[in-house]
């Protein structure tokens, strides 16, 4: 089966638009934990503000994920949460560049600029946690 098959065939499961949604919902709490972890220390630093307000957000995301999103897929707690850190670093990774881009670069404002960055990199998060942390 070609790989557009397979996409194809996975955009028509039900439960793969039920795992998305409920995936919105750990994200939009992490977005808000991550926001106001971020806001609350920004004294530090944008970008030490930032990984801290990751760590914090994707500890928070974890466990929701772990335990609510992807529940039919639990697996060995530590090996699925070294996944989820590996694919949330790339994730933080590409996070940083944009915040480069739109504070350093641009100059805007550093809530809007990391609240930009969160929801660009949201897919990549989905699929990487779909398809490898919680995969089966």
């Amino acid at each position: 089966m070609s790989v557009s098959s397979r996409a194809a065939t996975a955009l028509r499961q039900r439960h793969n638009w039920v795992q998305l949604i409920k995936f919105g919902v750990v994200g939009a709490s992490g977005f808000v934990i991550n926001l106001a972890v971020y806001q609350s220390i920004l004294g530090i630093g944008a970008h030490s503000a930032a990984a801290v307000s990751f760590v914090v957000s994707a500890a928070s995301n974890y466990w929701w994920n772990r335990h609510w999103t992807f529940v039919g897929q639990k697996g060995n707690f530590a090996l699925q949460g070294a996944r989820f850190y590996v694919v949330s670093l790339a994730a933080f990774a590409v996070n940083q560049l944009w915040l480069a881009v739109f504070l350093d670069w641009l100059g805007w404002g550093k809530l809007v600029s990391q609240a930009l960055a969160i929801i660009l990199v949201t897919p990549l998060n989905f699929l990487g946690n779909k398809l490898w942390s919680f995969r089966h």
